[in-house]
């Protein structure tokens, strides 16, 4: 049903419950759900049993007096149908046929909008994902979580929320300047497995194309910050290390623009240093009186907020331990007026999470408990002609995203971009994926983003052949569709708003690939069960409409994760 219908159904219940609570403190919540067994309905409430022990009243007894009371209240025709009692006091309800039918309309008329919501209307989010080191391309599990943020802004937008998706790069410390000792390696004459290889050093081919352009003194430039001259000289580590960086950031640039991903901001960490972000969480947290000396190091007592130990904040040497950076981040996120920062991230940053938080609650500055909220993600394995892939002679140790892209589109960077995009976040976040390169060039079913818009590619195909004028549908009679498959598309395409709205508060962006792959498989059944382009004129109109209002949901849904709607397959 639609969220209105399902409003419209409650507010029955409690037109239906008023006198029987008159003179009461009982109130009542009216929970409607879908029963386990169809056959017993479409819309199932507990109403009756929940309230009949304070009622002192048999919970059938009950039931059959809100049962006679929503029968007998006109606001129900024309959307209920029948109602009726099922063993200890539940009450089953059938919706009418038109109910079902009027999602058609419904969708036609919001068209791109449908299925969003304004549960977010005035609340500003920020999703941090991707925030990849600039010390090599993006691999497979930044391409995980470009997928999984993006799609998961994508639904906070459609649910009315003020959406920042940011980047973060870790633009400092040991891995910069190990990516700066690589390179300068490399303009030495070095190369991977000579003796005065540097055995921390980065062996992918990309140290050596940096190199190439130091040495011929290029200028680069990332999305955002000035650009970088190389000087050309071999000993100007600074020069070297600055380079590399930018080279790097606009390499991931290039990657995700590949893969269809844009931010709306970048935040280096080295500025919370040069701004002073850093020294000023850490004043706050002395001040708090959560910080303690011990053996030469400053410690947290993150123990007193769930972790199981306390942390170090500051080492002997006195350098910042990981977590305090992303706690002065994370302060700089709230002060600048988000209620809500999700960070996407790989399973390896579940230690973080304890005492990010912790460090965020000592500073009593008003953060509220579990902000900010993680969606980890497992690693992912890619298969290619049976085999899994390990390594990739562009990144020397791993299978990059534009590896990716390019194996699984064949040649097509769009089908590529596609099929990744839809695979990495068909399931579940906190799950293993094996991503099989055979099956994403595969045209058959097998194929599930194949399966999906071949949905809509059909539908298109249907649409060519009618040659009729779309606008006429706005007053189609829908009563025609009354077939089995027509009964399974149209409860589909009601349940899309929900299905939204449940992923959104869920983090669960996974949800919208599963709706499609559903939608698109009773679309095919549809198919193979009825004729569109039926000489009975309004079974025809009808079955237009209804193909209509599918079409327009597999586009929003695949358009909701990136997804391209192709008119032909």
């Amino acid at each position: 049903m639609l969220a209105q219908q399902k409003q419209d159904i409650t507010a029955l219940f409690q037109a239906a419950l008023a006198p029987i609570l008159a003179g009461t403190e009982v109130t009542a919540n009216v929970v409607l759900e879908r029963p386990r067994d169809p056959s017993h309905g479409d819309v199932a409430c507990n109403v009756a049993m929940q309230l009949a022990k304070q009622l002192k009243m048999n919970p059938r007894e009950l039931a059959t007096k809100l049962v006679d009371a929503l029968l007998a209240d006109p606001a129900r025709n024309g959307l209920i149908d029948s109602a009726e009692i099922a063993g200890p006091g539940f009450i089953n309800l059938r919706v009418s046929a038109a109910a079902k039918q009027s999602v058609v309309k419904t969708v036609l008329a919001q068209g791109a909008a449908f299925g969003s919501g304004d549960a977010g209307a005035g609340k500003k989010v920020i999703i941090e994902f991707v925030s990849a080191n600039p010390t090599g391309p993006l691999h497979v599990g930044h391409g995980r979580q470009a997928a999984l943020g993006d799609a998961l802004s994508s639904l906070f937008v459609s649910q009315g929320y003020d959406v920042t998706r940011e980047f973060y790069y870790n633009d400092a410390g040991v891995q910069i300047q190990t990516l700066a000792n690589s390179v300068q390696a490399r303009l030495r004459g070095f190369k991977p497995g000579d003796t005065e290889w540097p055995e921390s050093a980065y062996n992918g081919d990309y140290i050596a194309d940096i190199a190439a352009d130091f040495t011929a003194k290029k200028t680069v430039s990332a999305s955002d910050g000035s650009p970088a001259t190389a000087s050309g000289d071999v000993e100007d580590i600074e020069s070297i290390r600055a380079f590399a960086v930018t080279y790097l950031r606009n390499e991931q640039d290039i990657d995700l623009q590949a893969f269809g991903v844009k931010f709306d901001n970048y935040y280096l960490e080295s500025s919370l240093y040069s701004d002073g972000k850093v020294d000023a969480a850490v004043d706050m947290l002395n001040k708090s009186g959560k910080t303690y000396e011990e053996d030469g190091a400053l410690w947290l007592r993150t123990e007193d907020y769930g972790d199981d130990k306390n942390r170090v904040m500051r080492k002997k040497d006195g350098t910042y331990t990981y977590f305090v950076p992303d706690v002065a981040y994370h302060i700089v996120k709230f002060q600048r007026g988000f209620q809500q920062a999700i960070n996407v991230q790989g399973s390896d940053h579940h230690g973080t999470i304890a005492r990010v938080r912790a460090g965020l609650q000592a500073v009593n500055v008003g953060i509220p408990q579990g902000f900010p909220d993680y969606v980890l993600h497992k690693m992912v394995t890619v298969m290619k002609g049976g085999e899994e892939v390990k390594i990739s002679k562009r990144a020397g140790s791993y299978v990059t995203v534009r590896d990716l892209i390019e194996w699984s589109g064949g040649g097509d960077i769009t089908k590529g971009r596609d099929a990744v995009r839809f695979f990495l976040i068909s399931r579940k976040a906190d799950t293993e994926f094996v991503f099989d390169v055979d099956v994403a060039l595969k045209t058959s079913d097998e194929n599930p983003v194949y399966y999906v818009q071949y949905a809509h590619a059909r539908i298109c195909r249907m649409l060519e052949q009618w040659t009729g004028d779309e606008a006429s549908l706005a007053n189609v009679d829908l009563s025609p569709l009354t077939a089995p498959t027509e009964a399974a598309l149209l409860a589909t395409l009601a349940a899309y708003p929900e299905t939204l709205a449940r992923a959104q508060a869920e983090l669960g962006p996974h949800q919208i690939a599963f709706y499609l792959r559903d939608l698109a498989a009773n679309l095919h059944s549809f198919y193979f069960a009825e004729r569109v382009l039926v000489d009975d004129e309004a079974l025809k109109a009808a079955r237009i409409a209804l193909m209509v209002a599918t079409r327009q949901v597999l586009r929003n849904g695949l358009a909701l994760i990136g997804v391209s709607a192709p008119n032909k397959m």
